[in-house]
């Protein structure tokens, strides 16, 4: 007798393969976590099998695990693919999204991708800049949605989430130390003014290393250990590492995550990715910064 595999307890499996855990798994799925781990544990009863190691902190996929995400995510793209040619075609077009390039990973990935299986037939246009440009965009009513990181919101703002500003820098690094102080900032980043401040305040010398908006050439100064630069905690780039106390840095605060959506197009769609987006920052979809 045929035997068939529970959908929704797939759906639910890769969820917590990409999100690296049953509660984050949970927030994009909007379910319980308790709901999650029974979908989990129904999909390891009807195969008679395991899928996951639970014996460490975080769980992770064994090797029969491994080996069925591959078929589940088929096996569900293949039934979205079904679903959205066989069903209405309510909610075409195209949404587009602003995201400073500083906070996109991982959790804006993750949101598109599941936004895309529930709304096959509109199109994301995914913007990456900084908030000063975005804000100017979403001000002539170019993009549909923006995420900004700034001290406060203006009119029309939902904060998302806030997050303390760390120094960041070469591992391992000695920049954090000199004086002055080597920065590298974009001409037009919020940080830049908040850092400056913030040295000024603490009466500690400071010099620019580099001038200009180009992201590359500042990852690639402060990855040289020749300066500096700031970000949210959690969203520094995996090749950088957050400066020690040590080195006698100002603090620098905390920032806010401000999400703005437009008026055009409103309606579910663009309601459901709203929450989507909300759910993945306030759940700690971002990674990990490890200390120097």
């Amino acid at each position: 007798m045929a035997r068939n595999l529970d959908l929704t307890a797939l759906r639910s499996f890769v969820a917590v393969a990409d999100a690296g855990g049953v509660t984050r798994a949970a927030g994009f799925l909007n379910l319980t976590q308790s709901a999650v781990s029974m979908q989990l544990k129904r999909l390891e009863d009807g195969l008679g099998i395991a899928l996951l190691d639970r014996s460490a902190r975080t769980i992770a996929l064994n090797p029969m695990g491994e080996q069925l995400l591959s078929y589940a995510r088929r096996m569900l793209a293949l039934n979205d693919e079904i679903y959205g040619r066989m069903t209405s075609t309510d909610y075409e077009g195209e949404i587009t999204v602003g995201v400073p390039s500083d906070i996109i990973y991982p959790a804006i990935p993750l949101v598109l991708q599941r936004f895309a299986q529930a709304y096959p037939r509109l199109r994301i246009k995914l913007i990456s800049s900084n908030t000063n440009l975005l804000k100017a965009q979403h001000a002539r009513g170019e993009v549909d949605i923006i995420l900004t990181t700034e001290p406060e919101g203006t009119p029309g703002h939902q904060t998302v989430t806030r997050r303390k500003m760390i120094w960041i820098g070469a591992p391992n690094g000695q920049a954090g130390r000199a004086r002055p102080l080597r920065l590298a900032f974009s001409s037009v980043c919020l940080f830049r003014t908040t850092a400056q401040r913030s040295l000024d305040a603490a009466g500690m010398p400071w010099e620019m290393a580099i001038e200009g908006d180009g992201q590359t050439a500042i990852e690639a100064t402060v990855s040289a250990d020749l300066a500096v630069h700031a970000s949210l905690e959690g969203t520094a780039p995996s090749h950088l590492s957050q400066i020690d106390a040590s080195a006698g840095l100002p603090p620098l605060g905390e920032m806010e995550i401000n999400l703005y959506r437009g008026d055009a197009g409103a309606g579910p769609a663009l309601d459901d990715l709203v929450a989507m987006i909300t759910s993945a920052y306030r759940m700690g979809q971002l990674p990990q910064v490890v200390s120097a």
